[in-house]
C-alpha cells in the first residue's frame, strides 16, 4: 500500500513540476491534501488524483496559452463589415494626401506655362503645401491629446475642403499658393492622425492590413489625379482649375462620413470615460469579445500608466524614457528616409521628369505620369498583401535594395541622355547678350531655366540647333527668333523647355516604373504602419507627430531643392545623390528596425528596451510574449512551438 502510494505521489510531483509559476501552488496543496487522506481512499483514490491533476495542467497550459480576446475572436472568424467601413472613411484621409501629391505634378505643367512660373515658383507651390504639412503634423500630436482622434480627422477634412475651394477659384499665383497652404494644414493633421485612429481600433492580426490600406489610398488617389490631369490636360485655359479643385469632393465625403464614427475606445479609456469606450469598441468589433477585450486593453493601459515617466511635456518624458527614446529614432529614421530616397520628387515631378528624359509632348508626359502612379497603386495592393505575410522589417529591406537599384537605373537613363545630349549648330546674334547661347550642346541648355532648345529634327537626326533665351510671358515659346511664335505647321522648328530630344527615354521611363514597383510596397507603406505601432498609448501621439513632422520637413527639403540641385548637379547627378541616400536607409533598417508582426500594441514597447541598433539584429529570432497573470498578454496560437522549444533549450 505504502509503495502504490509513493508511486502515485511521484506521479503527482513530476506533473506538478510542469505548471507554469501560476499553477505550482495550487497542485502542491493538492498533492498534500491527497497524502493526509490515503488511508481512507486507497490506491484509487490517489490513481485519481494522479487524473485530475494532470487535467489542471492541461487545463493551466490552455489558460497561458490562450491569445488575448482580441486576436482570439478575430484571427478564426472574419472582422465586422462595419470595422472596413470605419477603414475605408479614414482612408480617405490618406486618398486626399495622395491626390494632392499627384495633381500637382500634372497641374504645374500648364501652371508654368500660364502664370509663367520660375523654377522658384514652381518650388513654392509645390513645397508650400509640405511645409504647412510639416507645422500642423507637428501640431497635430497635442490636437489628438486633446480633441481625440475623430475631432481631428474632421477638422482636417473640414480645412482641406476650404483649401480645395480657394486654390479652384484663385486669380493670380498668389492667392493659389493661400489655397496650397490652407491645404497643406489639412493635410498635416491627417496624415498623423489617420494612422493612428486605424491602428488603435483595429485587431492585431488585422492591424498591419488596416493601416497599410491608408497607403493604399494614398496611391489610390495619386492615381486618381494622374487621370484627373491628363483629361483636363486638353482644356486650352484653366484646366488646372479643375485638377486642383475636385479635391473637395473626397473632403466633403470624409467629413460626413465620420459625423456618424466612433472616437477610439483607447483615447477614451484614456480620458477616463469608460463606458463610452465599452459602446465603441462593441460598436466596431460587432458585439464579439467585448468584455475580454476591454479588459485586457484596460489592464494593459494601467500597467503602462505605472511604468511611464512622470508628468511634464510628453515629448520630454519620451527622451528621458529609454524605450520611447529609441522607437522615436527609429520612427523618425523611417520616415526621413522615405523622403530622403526621393518618392515624392518622383510624385512631384513625374510629369516633369518624362519630359526631362526626352518626351516632348505635354499630354504625352501627363498620361505618362498616370501610367507610374497606376505602377505606384498595384505595387502598393501588393504590400498590403505581404504586410502580414512576411512581416514589416523583411518587406522593408526588399523595398529599399530595390529602391536604390531603380534609382540607379534611372541615373544611368539621364546620363545616357546627357552624354549623347545634342550639340548646338547654330550661334545666332543675341540681341540681350544672354549667356544662353554660350552652351554648346541642349543638356548644358536646358539646365538653365532661362534658356531652351530650339531645333529641327529629320527621323532621329537633329539639325539647325541652337541656345536662346525663353520668352518673358511663357516659357511655351523663346524670346525671339524661329521659334518666338510657334505654330502648329510640320516645317516650323520644335521649342524644348526643361527636356532634350534623345532616344534614351524609354530607360528614364523604366527607371521610374521599377522604382515605384519596388518602393511603393515596403518603404511607401512601412513608415506610416510601424509608425503607428512603435509607441505606448500616452506617447501616440505625439510620436507620430514628431515623425510625421519629420516626414514633411524631410519632404519639403527634397520638393523644395529637386529643380536646383538638377540645374547644379545635372538631372543624373541628383539621381545619384538619391541613390546614395536609398543605401544609408538600407543599412538604418538592417540596424535598428525590429519586427513587430502579431504583437498587441500594448506590448511591442518591450522591443525597445535594448540598445537602441540591437533591435533589428534580434528581430531575425522569433518574439516570444510571456503572458502576464491576469492573461492580457499571452502568445497567440502560431508562436506556441516556438516558446516550447525556448524552453525545452
Amino acid at each position: 500500500m505504502r509503495a502504490l502510494l509513493l508511486l502515485g505521489l511521484d506521479h503527482v510531483t513530476r506533473a506538478s513540476r510542469s505548471l507554469h509559476s501560476t499553477l505550482n501552488t495550487s497542485c502542491c496543496a493538492a498533492a498534500e491534501r491527497a497524502s493526509r487522506r490515503h488511508d481512507e481512499d486507497g490506491v484509487s483514490h490517489v490513481i485519481s488524483m494522479d487524473s485530475r491533476t494532470q487535467e489542471a495542467v492541461d487545463e493551466g497550459e490552455r489558460r497561458f496559452t490562450r491569445p488575448p480576446s482580441g486576436d482570439a475572436a478575430g484571427r478564426g472568424a472574419s472582422p465586422p463589415v462595419f470595422l472596413y467601413v470605419l477603414a475605408f472613411f479614414s482612408a480617405l484621409g490618406g486618398f486626399l494626401f495622395g491626390y494632392d501629391t499627384g495633381v500637382v505634378s500634372g497641374a504645374m505643367l500648364l501652371l508654368k506655362e500660364e502664370m509663367n512660373l520660375s523654377a522658384l515658383w514652381q518650388e513654392l507651390l509645390v513645397s508650400s503645401t509640405v511645409g504647412a504639412a510639416a507645422l500642423s503634423a507637428l501640431g497635430g500630436g497635442s490636437l489628438n491629446g486633446w480633441l481625440g482622434r475623430r475631432a481631428c480627422i474632421l477638422l482636417a477634412s473640414l480645412v482641406f475642403s476650404i483649401g480645395g475651394v480657394i486654390m479652384s477659384l484663385a486669380p493670380d499665383k498668389v492667392v493659389l499658393l493661400v489655397g496650397r497652404v490652407t491645404v497643406g494644414l489639412g493635410i498635416g493633421i491627417a496624415s498623423m492622425t489617420v494612422p493612428v485612429y486605424i491602428a488603435e481600433v483595429s485587431p492585431p492580426h488585422r492591424r498591419g492590413q488596416l493601416v497599410t490600406v491608408n497607403s493604399l489610398f494614398i496611391t489610390g488617389g495619386q492615381f486618381a489625379a494622374s487621370v484627373v490631369d491628363g483629361a483636363f490636360s486638353y482644356v486650352s485655359r484653366g484646366g488646372w482649375r479643375f485638377m486642383l479643385g475636385l479635391s473637395v469632393l473626397p473632403a466633403v465625403l470624409q467629413f460626413v462620413g465620420f459625423l456618424f464614427l466612433p472616437e477610439s475606445p483607447r483615447w477614451l479609456l484614456q480620458k477616463g470615460r469608460s463606458q463610452e469606450a465599452r459602446r465603441a469598441l462593441s460598436r466596431i468589433r460587432g458585439g464579439r469579445g467585448v468584455d475580454e477585450e476591454y479588459d485586457t486593453i484596460r489592464t494593459s493601459m494601467e500597467e503602462e500608466a505605472k511604468e511611464a515617466p512622470g508628468g511634464g511635456l510628453v515629448l520630454l518624458r519620451m527622451f528621458a524614457h529609454g524605450p520611447t527614446r529609441r522607437a522615436l529614432v527609429v520612427g523618425c529614421g523611417l520616415q526621413m528616409f522615405q523622403q530622403l530616397a526621393g518618392i515624392n520628387t518622383v510624385m512631384y515631378y513625374s510629369a516633369t521628369i518624362l519630359q526631362m528624359g526626352g518626351v516632348q509632348d505635354v499630354n504625352q508626359a501627363i498620361w505618362l505620369s498616370a501610367a507610374t502612379s497606376a505602377t505606384n497603386f498595384v505595387f502598393t495592393l501588393v504590400g498590403v498583401w505581404l504586410v502580414e505575410r512576411v512581416g514589416r522589417r523583411r518587406l522593408t529591406l526588399g523595398s529599399l535594395s530595390g529602391t536604390g537599384l531603380s534609382l540607379t537605373v534611372l541615373a544611368v537613363g539621364f546620363w545616357l541622355s546627357a552624354r549623347y545630349s545634342p550639340s548646338t549648330t547654330l550661334h545666332p546674334a543675341d540681341a540681350q547678350n544672354s549667356t544662353c547661347r554660350l552652351y554648346g550642346s541642349c543638356e548644358l541648355c536646358v539646365l538653365d531655366p532661362r534658356c531652351g532648345f530650339c531645333y529641327r529634327e529629320n527621323g532621329s537626326a537633329v539639325f539647325d540647333s541652337s541656345c536662346v533665351p525663353v520668352g518673358q510671358a511663357s516659357t511655351g515659346h523663346a524670346a525671339w527668333g524661329r521659334c518666338s511664335n510657334q505654330s502648329a505647321a510640320t516645317s516650323s522648328p520644335t521649342w524644348a523647355y526643361n527636356y532634350c530630344p534623345t532616344s534614351y527615354s524609354w530607360v528614364v521611363l523604366t527607371g521610374l516604373l521599377l522604382y515605384l514597383a519596388f518602393f511603393a510596397p515596403g518603404m511607401g507603406t512601412m513608415p506610416w504602419t510601424v509608425n503607428s505601432e512603435i509607441y505606448p498609448l500616452w506617447a501616440r501621439s505625439t510620436g507620430n507627430a514628431c515623425s510625421a513632422g519629420v516626414n514633411w520637413t524631410c519632404n519639403v527639403l527634397v520638393s523644395l531643392t529637386f529643380l536646383h540641385v538638377a540645374q547644379y548637379l545635372t538631372y543624373y547627378g541628383a539621381f545619384f545623390v538619391y541613390t546614395g541616400l536609398a543605401a544609408l536607409g538600407l543599412l538604418f533598417v538592417l540596424g535598428c528596425l525590429p519586427e513587430t508582426q502579431g504583437l498587441p500594441l500594448e506590448d511591442v514597447e518591450s522591443l525597445f528596451t535594448g540598445p537602441l541598433c540591437s533591435c533589428g539584429a534580434s528581430s531575425s529570432a522569433r518574439h516570444v510574449q510571456y503572458s502576464r497573470l491576469n492573461g492580457s498578454n499571452a502568445p497567440s496560437d502560431d508562436e506556441d512551438e516556438d516558446e516550447d522549444a525556448t524552453e525545452a533549450d
